[in-house]
């Protein structure tokens, strides 16, 4: 068994590039999809990093996603732009569209990206940030397969259903937040199966609709969504939203053409930019000063702004590199070296 190991997150995207392309990805998807990968161990958001390597070859193997398809642009000049994904992986279409977004966004001050037909495993904090980047707010927002019972319901319908958010700054990173609009996110419990831990109460229900701490019953039953109804109704949204708007799946509609919840879900996801000066004009205002006050009065009462420990994570990065476990280093190794064979 490999020892634990440090690398770079240069040396991170290179090394899960080669593995994306050795199995059969094209170099605009393995890239992509590499860079997403290995943001995500920089920042220590375990649940969508090196562990999603797996699930993304697997669905690979099967087909379906393919991780050789061409993403298309179609601009007609409106601030409404789409990419036509044709399975393949949602990283490497937005990262098609995000400098015609930025763009878009600051003609017309507000401009929507709609990703059609994409494999979609990452975190959404990957796309706000990138806009917010940009001198942009940004949200996203996708649907995923049915694992999420509606409020006072018992069994799978919506999707874990992640919605995001990003606000440039213009000192340091900007304010991000993500969360999926179930109490935990999908990969949370599938990390504690594997690791043997139970669940926290009230993050689940079995498939009698009782309520469990066993990650293996969770999976079997339906995840239950933060904040009661609450937090339904928001997922419900980002069906509507994402789904139904765009013209493309629902949560149900996703579940039933996988056949099951093992493989990344193929759906759509709507992305929308702001650009503040153009809201602001013709006002006496500073948004980005209103803002800076903001997040000032909530640190001045010793509470603590989203993402804050995701870039503390990525400063620790920048200086003492990434550390793999000796799982994650040996899991990578058979990867690099049997590609598709490797997979269980």
């Amino acid at each position: 068994m490999p020892e634990e190991s440090v690398t770079s997150f240069e040396e991170l995207v290179a090394r899960l590039r080669r593995i994306f392309v050795n199995a059969g990805a094209s170099p605009q998807q393995g890239a992509a999809v590499a860079r997403v990968i290995a943001s995500g161990e920089r920042d220590g958001a375990k649940s969508h990093s090196v562990y999603r390597v797996e699930v993304c070859l697997k669905s690979m193997r099967a087909g379906t996603v393919d991780a050789t398809a061409v993403p298309e642009l179609r601009d007609d000049g409106s601030p409404i732009i789409r990419v036509l994904g044709n399975r393949g992986f949602s990283c490497a279409a937005f990262e098609l569209a995000l400098p015609v977004l930025a763009e878009r966004a600051r003609q017309c001050g507000l401009a929507a990206l709609v990703l059609n037909d994409v494999g979609h495993f990452s975190a959404l904090w990957y796309e706000v940030e990138s806009v917010a980047d940009r001198g942009l707010a940004g949200m996203a927002m996708c649907p995923s397969y049915s694992a999420v019972a509606p409020a006072g319901g018992s069994r799978p319908l919506l999707g874990t259903n992640p919605f995001a958010f990003g606000w440039p700054r213009p000192d340091g990173p900007p304010y991000v937040f993500d969360f999926a609009t179930s109490v935990a996110a999908r990969g949370e419990i599938e990390l504690r199966r594997r690791a043997g831990d139970p669940i926290p109460e009230g993050w689940a229900v079995d498939a009698d609709g009782a309520p469990t701490t066993d990650p293996d019953a969770a999976l079997a039953g339906a995840m239950l969504p933060f904040g009661g109804h609450k937090g339904s109704a928001i997922a419900t949204m980002v069906e509507l939203l994402a789904g139904a708007l765009i013209g493309d799946m629902s949560s149900r509609e996703v579940l039933d053409d996988l056949g099951g919840t093992s493989l990344v879900p193929v759906h759509g996801e709507l992305i929308l930019a702001f650009d503040p000066a153009r809201f602001a004009a013709g006002r006496d205002a500073d948004p980005a000063r209103q803002g800076e006050a903001l997040f000032e009065a909530i640190t001045g009462q010793g509470a603590r702004l989203p993402s804050m420990r995701r870039y503390a994570a990525r400063e620790r990065a920048a200086t003492q590199g990434i550390t793999l476990t000796a799982e994650e280093q040996a899991q990578l190794n058979r990867f690099e070296e049997h590609g598709l064979d490797a997979l269980s």
